[in-house]
C-alpha cells in the first residue's frame, strides 16, 4: 500500500528518493513515449553492446516525478512547474538516486521541493526545484501493477550464430538454391562463417538467380542437375562420401529431398527416426523455446515419439541448455484413455525416468498453460520440475505443432529456425518463403547439432577458458 503525506503532514526538511538503473529497456520505451528518436540517445537494436549510449536529459528527470508522485508527498499530488539544470550524463547501466527535499511550505496546497538526480559514486546528473499541489487529505492506495510491455528487441539467436562461427564453416550441400531467398541464404551463411556451400541444381537457374540478386558464387562448387530429385540424390552422395557434413534444402519441396534422405539404399538413415525441430526465439521468454514435431511425422506413435523427444533434447543440449526440461503436451494436465495423447505422454515421462530417454527432465502430460506458467502449474496444483519452465515441448501431432509455431512466429512476433534431425547428418528444412536470418540461424543450429553428434558435448561459449581448452 502507498499512503501520502497531507500538506499539514508536510514538514520542511522531509525527504524521499527512489533509485533505478538505466536499461536499454528503458531508452526503447522512452522514445516511444517521447517520439525523440535521435540516434544518439537510443540504442542500437543491431549491437550486444550498448553501454556507451547516453540516456535522454529528460528520461532521468522523469524520475523525480515518480519520487513526488508516489512517496512525498506521493498519491494524489500535482506539479506545478520544475526546473532542472544538467550536470552530467547518464550511461545505460548506470545507477542513480532522485531524490527531492522539501524546502518551503507556501499557501496551501503549494510546497517547493529541492530536487536532485546523483549516481550512487555522488557525481551529480541534474539538479532543480520543483512547484507542486500538495494533497490536502489523506489517501492510501494499493500500489499499481501496470500492464504488461513486450518490447521487440529479443534477439538470442546472435550467440548461437557466435559460437557456431568458432567451428569454422561447414561443407553444405545447398539442393537447388534456384532463387533469391535460398541462394542469398546460403551465401550469406557462407559469409558469415558458417557453411562451405556446395550448391546443386540447374546450373542455368542458379547463375540466373545469382545475376538477378547482385550474388557472386564464384568461389562455391556447382553442380548441375537436371530437377529436384536428382539434386537430393547428389546432395546425399556427397554426405555418405563424406564430402558434405550437411544438407540445405532451397527452392523445391520437401518431399522430393526427404525422398532421397529416408530411402534404405543410399538414404542418410541413422537407426533413429527423422523428425523435425523449430527453435523459437520469443520475445517474452529469456530462454529459446523448442518445438517438436511440426513439418515431417504427421500421427507418430509412441515409439516414433521416443525418437522425437530425445532428438530434440540433443538438439537443445546443443544449443547450451545443459538439462533441457521438456513437457510432453496435450489438452489437459491428467491422465485419460480417452485422449491418447495422455498416455503416450505418462509412458514418456517414466521411459525418461527409467532412462530410456536421456539428457534431459521429461514430465508429461502437461496442458500448454501449465507448461509455460508457474502460477498456472501452481493454481492446478503440479508439483513438477518441468511444470511452468519447459525449454523443449513435444506436440501430440504435427497439427498441434504446426499451429503452435506459426502462433507464436505470427501473433508473438517470435524469430523461428528449424532443423531436420535424426538423420546421418543434420538437414536445414527451412521454408521457401523463410528470410536469409532463418537459413543462417538454421546453418549455426546444423553446426551446433553436428558438433554434439560427433563429440558428445555441447560448443564451448567462445573466450571462455573451456573453449579455448577445445580448441587446443
Amino acid at each position: 500500500m502507498i499512503k501520502n503525506t497531507t500538506f499539514a503532514e508536510l514538514k520542511v526538511g522531509d525527504t524521499a528518493s527512489i533509485e533505478r538503473v538505466c536499461s536499454v529497456q528503458d531508452l526503447y520505451l522512452f522514445a516511444h513515449v517521447s517520439g525523440n528518436t535521435n540516434p544518439a540517445v537510443v540504442p542500437d537494436q543491431a549491437s550486444t553492446e550498448n553501454r556507451a549510449v547516453t540516456a535522454p536529459f529528460m528520461w532521468a528527470g522523469s524520475l523525480i516525478s515518480a519520487v513526488l508522485g508516489n512517496l512525498l508527498p506521493g498519491p494524489g499530488t500535482l506539479y506545478r512547474s520544475q526546473d532542472l539544470r544538467a550536470v552530467s550524463r547518464v550511461k545505460v547501466g548506470d545507477k542513480v538516486r532522485a531524490s527531492v527535499r522539501c524546502v518551503e511550505k507556501q499557501a496551501a496546497p503549494v510546497a517547493v521541493f529541492e530536487t536532485r538526480i546523483e549516481k550512487l559514486d555522488g557525481t551529480v546528473v541534474a539538479e532543480g526545484r520543483a512547484l507542486v499541489d500538495v494533497p490536502t487529505e489523506r489517501m492510501t492506495v494499493a500500489a499499481r501493477e501496470l500492464p504488461t510491455l513486450i518490447l521487440d528487441d529479443c534477439d538470442q539467436f546472435t550467440p548461437l550464430i557466435q559460437r557456431a562461427k568458432s567451428l569454422g564453416p561447414m561443407a553444405t550441400a545447398v539442393v537447388c538454391p534456384d532463387d533469391h531467398n535460398s541462394l542469398g541464404g546460403a551465401v550469406l551463411a557462407a559469409r558469415e562463417g558458417l557453411i562451405e556451400p556446395i550448391l546443386i541444381g540447374s546450373r542455368a537457374a542458379i547463375q540466373k538467380a545469382a545475376e538477378a540478386g547482385g550474388l557472386d558464387i564464384t568461389p562455391y562448387k556447382l553442380i548441375d542437375a537436371a530437377n529436384g530429385v536428382e539434386a537430393s540424390a547428389k546432395a546425399v552422395e556427397l554426405v555418405r562420401r563424406g564430402e558434405a557434413a550437411s544438407v540445405m534444402k532451397g527452392n523445391l519441396h520437401t518431399d522430393e529431398l526427404l525422398g532421397q534422405v529416408v530411402k534404405k539404399d543410399g538414404g542418410l538413415r541413422s537407426g533413429r527416426r527423422i523428425s523435425h525441430v523449430f527453435v523459437m526465439d520469443v520475445p517474452t521468454m529469456d530462454h529459446l523455446l523448442f518445438i517438436s514435431d511440426a513439418a515431417i511425422n504427421i500421427a507418430p506413435d509412441l515409439i516414433t515419439k521416443v525418437d522425437i523427444t530425445q532428438s530434440a533434447i540433443d538438439l537443445a543440449i546443443a544449443c547450451g541448455i545443459e538439462k533441457p526440461r521438456v513437457g510432453i503436451l496435450s489438452a489437459v494436465e491428467t491422465v485419460n484413455p480417452s485422449i491418447p495423447s495422455t498416455l503416450d505422454a505418462a509412458a514418456l515421462s517414466k521411459m525418461a525416468e527409467r532412462g530410456q530417454i536421456k539428457g534431459g527432465l521429461v514430465d508429461g502430460p502437461l496442458a500448454m498453460d501449465n507448461a509455460m506458467d508457474v502460477a498456472a502449474a501452481r493454481t492446478k496444483g503440479i508439483t513438477s520440475l518441468v511444470a511452468g519452465r519447459a525449454d523443449v515441448l513435444i506436440v501430440p501431432n504435427l497439427e498441434a505443432g504446426n499451429m503452435l509455431a506459426k502462433e507464436l512466429t505470427f501473433v508473438a512476433r517470435a524469430e523461428a529456425a528449424g532443423l531436420v534431425v535424426g538423420a546421418a547428418a543434420p538437414i536445414m528444412l527451412t521454408s521457401r518463403a523463410d528470410n536469409d536470418r532463418a537459413r543462417l540461424v538454421s546453418a549455426a543450429l546444423a553446426q551446433l547439432y553436428e558438433y554434439r553428434r560427433r563429440t558428445g558435448r555441447a560448443v564451448p561459449v567462445p573466450g571462455t577458458d573451456t573453449a579455448k581448452v577445445a580448441a587446443e
